[in-house]
């Protein structure tokens, strides 16, 4: 495809898919790699730096966005919040890793959730970010519907499995590095069907009561 175009799918001249799988599994890698190095009574600051460290030494190309990682209270702000504080994490809390990281000239991104210790209600949350993307993705790839009806379905199933979506967070596109160039604009104010390799699906759920949620993205491929 022509870098220039308007095409909301538009892609630059290296874009590969196969290369797209690969900077996705990378990043899951890396994910893996800094949540077995999160442990309690780190800072968030830290577990920053360390995940930054890590993926240094994984060589990485570069950071496309900056590396989030969120503990407690802090797991319910969106991308463009930031953190409140500089929080310790407890024996039993809650945390989750957001990151944008170029391999091989294509953009990974994903992001996950993760618990320590043993509250239920965290663990559940926790688990439920990642049911719910497999639900979205099932019905993206079963279906065929559009970005639009994709966040109308993630709102439902989100209500009825008893936690609240955060429809401030509706994914976007990534391709060969700058993706920016072509403003493809959100995921899910998409009109048309969202194509293989070029779209971030991100559920952000917050708990109905408590102060904690839950985050999981990944590229629909």
């Amino acid at each position: 495809m022509n870098a220039v175009s308007n095409n909301k799918e538009a892609v630059g001249e290296r874009y590969q898919l196969e290369t797209m799988r690969h900077a996705q599994q990378m990043t899951w890698k890396a994910i893996d790699q800094i949540a077995r190095a999160i442990t309690p009574g780190m800072r968030e600051s830290e577990a920053q730096a360390q995940g930054k460290t890590i993926l240094a030494q994984m060589g990485m190309d570069r950071i496309w966005h900056p590396l989030l990682v969120r503990f407690g209270a802090n797991t319910l702000k969106t991308f463009k919040q930031r953190s409140e504080g500089d929080p310790e994490l407890g024996t039993d809390d809650i945390f989750f890793i957001d990151m944008g990281v170029v391999w091989q000239g294509h953009e990974g991104d994903a992001g996950a959730t993760f618990t320590t210790g043993s509250d239920p209600q965290m663990i559940a949350c926790a688990a439920a970010a990642k049911t719910l993307f497999d639900q979205v993705e099932g019905f993206w790839r079963s279906e065929q519907v559009s970005g639009v009806a994709l966040y109308d379905f993630a709102a439902a199933q989100a209500k009825a499995m008893g936690w609240t979506l955060n429809l401030d967070i509706k994914g976007h596109r990534v391709s060969d590095f700058p993706h920016a160039i072509h403003r493809g604009g959100d995921l899910g104010n998409l009109a048309q069907y969202p194509n293989t390799g070029l779209w971030i699906l991100e559920i952000q759920l917050a708990h109905p009561e408590r102060p904690f949620g839950a985050f999981y993205e990944d590229l629909l491929i």
